[in-house]
């Protein structure tokens, strides 16, 4: 079975401690109904940083900075993209980025 990365962009911030719940709760949901996919979890990120070609560097973390991280198993990109569809990011206005993580 291959194995995806999924990077998380954007999504909007709980504000009360409810929320937080809500949203904790949602992301356990998600993982659970996945099950043994889940390689590795993952976690949010920092802000981000670029290191372009011409050595510069850009701290605010591009167009698009990742938000998170996390690796799952599927059969095929189509499967990956349909768990993907299930995030809870989704719902706070973010994405999900899918690649496959390439064996070398």
């Amino acid at each position: 079975m291959a194995k995806y990365l999924y990077v998380y962009h954007g999504g909007s911030h709980p504000e009360s401690e409810e929320e937080v719940k809500q949203v904790m709760n949602a992301w356990s949901q998600w993982f659970g109904s996945l099950g043994s996919a889940v390689v590795d979890g993952g976690n949010p990120v920092g802000t981000s940083s670029t290191v372009k070609s011409d050595g510069s560097v850009a701290s605010n973390g591009g167009a698009n900075p990742a938000s998170g991280y996390s690796l799952v198993e599927a059969s095929s990109l189509d499967e990956a993209l349909a768990k993907a569809k299930g995030c809870p990011i989704l719902a706070a206005g973010g994405s999900v980025e899918v690649a496959e993580a390439i064996d070398m």
